[in-house]
């Protein structure tokens, strides 16, 4: 998109975002995105204050606050009125503006979420699975699709704008870690799951790493506004994660910077594993069938995990202590100010996790470094579908400078 160069930094909740508008005609959509994007950061602006941040004439705001207005995706709330001077009207995202759809494809669980233009979640359907596979993923979204656009009213299904899709990239490289017969997960090497899924729902279809979506739904949804320099960690079946820097997710040379699963971390003997054998969900499962137990709340309920509070603790000790030693290495590399540490898993295990990995974090010679702060993320179990569907919102109406987005 055309920017320009002059550029003036304004803060946002999250990130610094140096961006200008302009006053030609011929920039309109650029800045109908550059407005959106600003009130969508900041949740209300009045007209003035839009001007002042974007260089953008008094005049050409109010053309684009109409626009905008016309097509229900601002509100105008009740006039504020100051000490001298007109009363200024604050503006907001409509909520009912636009609708978007999410996918998150797990190696044990399929999530198809719906959220309106503020993101929050209209309605969400579950499948649990021992594996995926292609048939059954389409066939899931094909029906769940017309299920969650018909619990809309009527008069707002047209604003459905697309369908983000977040998986784990060649699913058919974990077949072992994921006890899947390996025929199955064969069908994922020919399988473009995007163009399949553009085939049977007519919206347009994005893409990406599904840790890299969740990450993306901690940025733009979650509730640590301040931090701007973070590294994400996601634990589901496997482990994953993302990395933001400077307010902006960093995708890397492929689009998989942050995949943390195969970080080299302390075994139980003391040799190197990868992390995912670590700290993942996986490894709790492998320990209940271990003692006999039924590993199946881990997917089906993971909101709620009862009944094996014993193996669960021991758990946490193992996945703590790896996570600290990775945590420690890419501090290392980047002197990221938090860690954010998210989950398919309830919030009481989560914030244990937090504060067994701030304690095990201490146990290393930390000279030279400076340790970040850990923290709990804020969106849970919903975090990859919610970044998925957050793929067609900024693709369609936000400006997002940071992300590069796989679009249909």
């Amino acid at each position: 998109m055309p920017q320009d160069n002059n550029a003036a930094e304004e803060r946002t909740d999250s990130a610094t975002v140096p961006l200008r508008g302009s006053n030609q005609s011929g920039l309109r959509a650029y800045n109908q995105r550059l407005v959106l994007s600003l009130v969508y950061a900041r949740g209300n602006l009045a007209k003035s204050d839009i001007s002042r941040m974007t260089g953008l004439s008094a005049q050409t705001c109010s053309v684009i606050m109409r626009e905008l207005e016309a097509e229900d995706l601002i509100v105008k709330g009740e006039p504020v009125r100051g000490k001298v001077g007109q009363p200024s009207v604050p503006l907001s995202i409509n909520p009912d503006g636009a609708f978007f759809l999410g996918l998150k494809v797990g190696r044990r669980s399929a999530e198809l979420i719906l959220i309106d233009f503020a993101g929050e979640p209209k309605a969400a359907l579950r499948k649990s699975y021992p594996w995926p596979t292609p048939p059954q993923i389409i066939e899931f979204v094909e029906t769940g699709i017309v299920q969650l656009v018909e619990s809309l009213p009527a008069s707002l299904r047209e604003r459905v704008a697309g369908l983000g899709i977040a998986t784990p990239f060649e699913l058919w490289n974990w077949t072992e870690q994921a006890d899947a017969p390996r025929e199955e997960m064969d069908l994922w090497r020919g399988c473009d799951l995007r163009s399949e899924l553009a085939a049977v729902c007519d919206m347009p279809v994005y893409l990406q790493n599904d840790a890299t979506a969740a990450c993306a739904a901690e940025l733009v949804f979650g509730k640590h506004k301040t931090a701007n320099t973070f590294l994400y960690i996601y634990i589901g079946t496997f482990v994953g994660g993302g990395v933001v820097l400077n307010g902006g997710i960093f995708s890397g040379r492929s689009g998989n910077a942050g995949a943390l699963g195969p970080l080299p971390v302390r075994g139980a003997d003391g040799e190197p594993v990868q992390l995912l054998d670590r700290a993942s969900i996986m490894l709790l499962e492998r320990m209940l069938r271990a003692g006999g137990r039924d590993p199946s709340p881990l997917w089906n309920s993971p909101d709620h995990w009862e009944g094996f509070d014993d193996l669960a603790a021991e758990w946490i000790a193992i996945v703590a202590g790896a996570l600290a030693q990775a945590i420690v290495s890419a501090a290392a590399i980047i002197d990221f100010q938090h860690v954010i540490i998210d989950g398919g898993l309830p919030t009481g295990i989560r914030a244990d996790i937090v504060t067994a990995t701030r304690a095990e974090m201490m146990r290393y010679d930390l000279r030279g470094l400076e340790p970040p702060e850990i923290l709990p993320g804020t969106v849970g179990t919903l975090a990859r579908a919610l970044g998925a569907a957050s793929l067609p919102l900024f693709d369609k109406y936000l400006i997002d400078r940071n992300t590069r987005l796989g679009g249909a």
